[in-house]
């Protein structure tokens, strides 16, 4: 099953959820900005804070939509901004 890191916010998040969507592909979501876990799982697999993020089989297939993705504010802090 693919997994998807990303935020309500970013819509390089909503791109990717709708291209899934639109597929017919099942995923599980995490949203990084509610979820401390699933951030420190993202930034593991990843090195960064970067989303969206899609993973397989803890692979990870992307980051980003075509080079663009949001960067995830420090747990602390609140939002992100774009990259």
């Amino acid at each position: 099953m693919l997994e998807l890191y990303g935020t309500k916010g970013c819509p390089y998040t909503r791109e990717l959820r709708e291209s899934l969507d639109l597929d017919g592909e099942a995923y599980v979501e995490y949203d990084v900005e509610d979820d401390e876990d699933a951030l420190r799982r993202m930034i593991a697999l990843t090195g960064g804070r970067t989303v969206p993020v899609l993973v397989s089989d803890g692979k990870v297939l992307m980051i980003g939509v075509q080079g663009r993705g949001c960067i995830v504010a420090a747990p602390e802090s609140a939002g992100g901004r774009e990259a």
